[in-house]
């Protein structure tokens, strides 16, 4: 069996066959201002960076200075202007215990972050990092009943391979592994001004219970792929959310679908595309391509150009434009390196750049997610497993050259 696999099994049948990172100690729950500009704090560090031979320094005028292969300068909180380089950024405030599996999404320049899985336990928590001055806080959440008879704490299911899904100043939590899972996979909505927690209510048949699955936000519309149900039996199956209606309906697609698979990325292109690229299967690991005609309801594998990735599964991906980045994931072996781009309009793809060594970027079950800083494009990474559980916060923006390059 997989390596991937097996670890992944004895995280769940058995947690404490990897020591707890020194970083377990669980963090206070704060009370925090969802819209509120948190004030900045000031650093005084000095702190080797974790990609490469970076040495990492705060000056006397905040000014973050990093120097790797030649001389890249970082302004926190004002600029960003790390080129196509993955910087490891030293945050403030308590930063959430070292995880892999869970969610994360931006909502007004602040990066959520929701559940996931340490030392084969499920987490429950939910974390802000403020991406104006990159400050970590603990929401303090409640919880709506649905009901009288209803016992609320359900709805706080720990779990991990969930999806976070940004829609209307509310966070989407869909499906997800948990210790008890319920027969169909449910939708958490968690509400940005009351800090309250509810369960979508929804008609039509929605899908199976699953984790791993992907979630991807087309429109008005929540379009579900795969994942693998609590059997641990592997899906290939298409379900789609009306988010008006709050009706559930399953594609039927024509064509060759991809494998049952979980851990896979996807991504919407023109409104109208689902990209799905790689994932896992009890043993194998894929690099595949395939896209889902969402009008005529089809499938289509295709040839993909350029310096493609190696097979993964646990990647994570992000759209700016019509370019896709793929950055993480592992084959089994080791976990994978390089960053890729590919441009979803061509099918070709690049290798943006890459780290070196046992890195939290070449981990599985990271997060990605982007957001817009001082008017540049930044992509923030978070957590991961690589053999230990990762917290860290590496970010990478783009210079001319990738937008010449990338027609960005």
């Amino acid at each position: 069996e997989a390596m991937r696999l097996f670890v992944k099994i004895l995280e769940e049948e058995d947690p404490g066959w990897y020591p707890m990172a020194s970083n377990s100690v669980p963090e206070p729950a704060v009370d925090v201002q969802i819209n509120s500009q948190s004030t900045k704090t000031e650093h005084s560090v000095e702190k080797e960076a974790s990609f490469g031979e970076t040495k990492t320094t705060f000056t006397e005028d905040r000014r973050l200075t990093e120097t790797q292969d030649k001389d890249v300068v970082l302004e926190i909180p004002n600029t960003v202007s790390v080129y196509n380089q993955w910087t490891a950024l030293l945050t403030s405030g308590p930063p959430p215990k070292a995880r892999y599996e869970h969610g994360a999404a931006v909502i007004q320049d602040k990066m959520y972050m929701y559940g996931g899985n340490h030392n084969g336990r499920y987490l429950g928590d939910l974390h802000v990092l403020d991406l104006k001055n990159w400050t970590w806080s603990r929401v303090k959440t409640k919880v709506v009943a649905e009901s009288q008879e209803t016992s609320s704490p359900a709805i706080l299911t720990h779990c991990a391979g969930h999806s976070l899904i940004p829609w209307n100043n509310k966070l989407l939590s869909a499906g997800g592994h948990t210790k008890d899972p319920s027969e169909f996979m449910p939708v958490k909505v968690f509400d940005l001004h009351t800090c309250t927690w509810s369960i979508l209510k929804t008609k039509g048949k929605p899908p199976l219970s699953r984790g791993g699955q992907s979630a991807t936000l087309v429109g008005k519309s929540l379009v579900i792929f795969g994942g693998q149900d609590a059997n641990k039996l592997l899906l290939n199956d298409v379900h789609m959310l009306d988010l008006d209606t709050m009706t559930w309906d399953e594609i039927d697609a024509v064509g060759s679908p991809p494998s049952p698979r979980s851990d896979h990325a996807a991504a919407v292109h023109a409104e109208r595309y689902l990209l799905i690229f790689g994932g896992g299967s009890n043993a194998t690991c894929f690099d595949d391509l395939h896209v889902l005609d969402l009008q005529t309801e089809e499938w289509s594998r295709h040839t993909q150009q350029g310096e493609a990735p190696t097979p993964r599964a646990g990647h994570a991906g992000v759209t700016i434009g019509e370019n896709w980045f793929i950055v993480g994931g592992g084959d089994n072996k080791s976990g994978a390196s390089e960053t890729f781009v590919l441009n979803m309009s061509t099918l070709a793809w690049s290798v943006l750049t890459s780290v070196q060594g046992r890195v939290p970027l070449a981990s599985e079950g990271l997060s990605l997610v982007v957001s817009s800083y001082n008017g540049e494009d930044v992509i923030v990474a978070f957590g991961g497993y690589n053999g230990s559980y990762n917290n860290e916060v590496p970010i990478t923006t783009f210079g001319p050259g990738f937008r010449l390059q990338f027609g960005y």
